[in-house]
C-alpha cells in the first residue's frame, strides 16, 4: 500500500483570510496499471477559511471507507484518492471545498487521462461530488448523508450514476432534501438509487460496516461494468439492500 501526497497551489478569494495550507492528495495506488480511481471527499462547514489538519475528524472518518475500497478495488487497477481540502468551509459562492475537488480531478486527469473516476462524499463532501460529477472523466458518485439543498443543481448528475445513502436519526443534514433530491434528478441521471438506514445518524458511526459495504458495493459494481472485468462481489449491493437498508423507489 502506497500513500503519496501531492499539494496544490491556490490562492484565497479576495477578502478572505490568508492561508498557506493548500490542498493535498493522498493516495493508494492499484497493484498493476491504474484502470480507474476513487476519489474521497470528506466534510466540513457552511463557513471557514480554518486549514483543514490531517487530525480534524472530517478526513478521518473518510480513511476507513478509503482502506475498505483499495482492498476491494486495487488488484482489479482501482487506485484511491483521498482530498485534503485547503479550508475548513464551503463559503458560499466561493465554494471553497469544489474548487478543491476540481483541483484533484486536474491532478488524476493529468496522471491518469480518460479513466473512469468514481466519487465518494460524505456531508459536504457529498455535496461536492454532486457538484462535481459532471467532470467529463466522472463515472458514479455516492453521497453519503449529503448536504444537498433546493439551490444543489441536479443537472451536475446527468448521465451518471448515483447512490445516495442517508440515515434518519441525521440531524446536521436532511434525509428530505436528499430524498428529494434524488427524485429530482432521477430522470437526468443515468441511474439514481436512494438508499435509507434506519436510525443512523450523520457521522456514520451506527451501522458503520454497512456504510462501507454500501459505497464500495456500489462503486466496485460500476467499475466493473465499465471496464469489463468479473468482481465477484458485483450482487453484494443488490443482496444487502433487502435485508439490512430500505432502497426507496423514486
Amino acid at each position: 500500500m502506497t500513500d503519496r501526497s501531492t499539494e496544490g497551489s491556490r490562492t484565497p478569494p479576495a477578502g478572505a483570510p490568508r492561508t498557506t495550507r493548500q490542498p493535498s492528495l493522498a493516495v493508494l495506488e492499484a497493484a498493476g496499471p491504474t484502470r480507474g480511481v476513487a476519489l474521497l471527499l470528506h466534510g466540513g462547514k457552511a463557513h471557514s477559511y480554518e486549514p483543514v489538519e490531517a487530525r480534524h475528524l472530517s478526513p478521518l472518518r473518510m480513511l476507513p471507507f478509503a482502506r475498505h475500497l483499495h482492498r476491494a478495488g486495487k488488484d482489479y487497477g482501482l487506485a484511491v484518492w483521498s482530498l485534503q481540502n485547503s479550508v475548513r468551509g464551503w463559503n458560499g459562492p466561493d465554494m471553497s471545498a469544489l474548487r478543491d475537488a476540481r483541483w484533484a480531478l486536474q491532478q488524476i486527469s493529468a496522471q491518469h487521462p480518460g479513466v473512469p473516476v468514481y466519487l465518494v462524499g460524505h456531508s459536504m463532501g457529498g455535496l461536492t461530488a454532486v457538484c462535481a460529477a459532471d467532470d467529463p472523466q466522472v463515472e458514479a458518485v455516492v453521497a453519503l448523508a449529503p448536504w444537498l439543498s433546493p439551490e444543489t443543481p441536479a443537472q451536475r448528475v446527468a448521465g451518471r450514476k448515483i447512490l445516495i445513502v442517508h440515515g434518519t436519526g441525521d440531524r446536521m443534514t436532511s434525509p428530505a432534501q436528499s430524498l428529494k433530491f434524488a427524485r429530482g434528478a432521477a430522470s437526468t441521471a443515468a441511474s439514481m438509487q436512494y438508499v435509507s438506514l434506519s436510525g443512523a445518524g450523520h457521522f456514520m458511526i451506527r451501522r458503520v460496516r454497512l456504510w462501507h459495504t454500501l459505497a464500495t458495493g456500489f462503486v466496485m459494481k460500476s467499475f466493473a461494468e465499465r471496464t469489463g472485468f468479473t468482481y465477484p462481489d458485483a450482487g453484494t449491493l443488490d443482496r444487502i439492500l433487502p435485508e439490512s437498508a430500505t432502497q426507496v423507489n423514486l
